[in-house]
């Protein structure tokens, strides 16, 4: 019997290696660069998030590892060595897609000049863009140069500003178009479930997006991304106001598990936040403004996390005050509560009755205050 295990054992130890050998690689080289300079790069593999950094040495740098499919990355160049925080908010960062491809990234000076080989996943990509009219950072890149293109008067004054938002949404809105187009036209390519699903958006126009994405090849609609999607698709007639709230039970600070089901008599604000989320950070102050009024009223808040790094969650709810309900799977953007319902960008909140049927979503400032007025008062 000992013979037997030890057999099948060493069979399987090949094949557990080899599941893990490298399929990829990224490979750098900007001009001449060396300490303190660092790259930093994250990327998405269905589903999945990983990250990773090196610093440059003489101009070069190198990641290697295992994918299952197409992965959407972000990478950013840290040239002074202040940080990954300041390389990825406000230095020279690029995303881009790529596959199980030897891929070459080079430039004389940053990242944003790099020119890409050895990639056909990323011309794909680059063709892509190029159809729908540009990446979202290329669009904003472009209205700011506009913006800025005024004299110091014009970009003192609102009639000014409005007129380069208006361009700016245009913009927007025809790329969108561009995309549900892409989708249309190009079912077998796997951007055109990456253009779906970034057109579509938080709240689907289900009769739009439904038959696009069944068009989509199979294999694409069985991605992580398909079926975030068609979680997406389904959760916009599921979530809507006067429909039951769906259930779902998920640990809290402690690790014990706490379920909607078990605040059922109360009104409960379910509300979708991070701890790098500014929109969501800066609305804080009036949820505990408001907890603090309503809770012995029958009031209730439950915080579903999209933090994937405990410490920092657990931080922001100590830093911000936040003494009601907190659950996450740290699982990211992959949150499973999330994906049961829809949520596609954060902060986002559905707030239920005492009955459990949602009564309204996306409630927060002045039309969250009044709403409870309203039921408590």
């Amino acid at each position: 019997m000992k013979i037997i295990k030890l057999t099948v054992l060493a069979f399987l130890l090949p094949v557990l290696s080899w599941a893990q050998t490298p399929n990829f690689s990224l490979t750098g080289k900007i001009g001449t660069l060396g300490s303190p300079a660092k790259v930093y790069v994250d990327y998405m593999d269905n589903g999945v998030s990983h990250e990773d950094s090196v610093a440059l040495v003489n101009g070069s740098f190198k990641f290697t590892g295992h994918i299952s499919g197409n992965a959407y990355a972000r990478m950013a160049l840290d040239h002074t060595g202040d940080g990954k925080g300041k390389a990825v908010y406000t230095g020279d960062v690029i995303y881009f897609y790529f596959g199980k491809e030897q891929v070459s990234i080079t430039s004389k000076d940053s990242l944003e000049n790099a020119v890409f080989a050895g990639s056909k996943v990323y011309q794909e990509y680059d063709a892509y863009n190029k159809d729908i009219g540009g990446t979202i950072m290329a669009l904003t890149k472009a209205v700011n140069i506009d913006f800025n293109s005024g004299t110091p008067e014009q970009r003192k004054d609102t009639a000014y500003m409005k007129a380069v938002d208006l361009r700016f949404r245009k913009n927007i809105q025809n790329r969108t178009d561009k995309q549900f187009q892409f989708a249309k036209e190009h079912p077998t390519s796997y951007f055109a479930l990456v253009a779906l699903s970034e057109a579509a958006g938080s709240k689907v126009d289900v009769a739009k997006v439904e038959p696009l994405f069944n068009a989509l090849s199979k294999v694409y609609r069985e991605t992580d991304m398909g079926k975030e999607l068609a979680q997406r698709i389904a959760a916009s007639g599921i979530t809507a106001v006067g429909n039951v709230a769906p259930l779902f039970t998920q640990t809290n600070v402690v690790g014990k598990p706490v379920s909607l089901a078990s605040l059922k008599g109360k009104v409960v604000l379910v509300e979708f936040w991070a701890s790098w989320c500014g929109p969501c950070r800066a609305e804080n102050p009036n949820l505990v403004k408001q907890y603090q009024t309503y809770k012995d009223k029958g009031f209730e808040i439950i915080s579903v996390s999209l933090d994937n790094v405990k410490e920092r969650w657990l931080e922001a709810i100590e830093k911000d005050g936040l003494d009601w309900i907190h659950v996450s799977d740290l699982k990211g953007w992959n949150n499973e509560v999330g994906r049961l319902y829809g949520v596609r960008a954060v902060p986002a909140s559905f707030l239920v009755d005492a009955q459990g049927k949602i009564i309204g979503n996306g409630l927060r400032g002045e039309p969250l205050n009044k709403k409870l007025a309203e039921i408590f008062n």
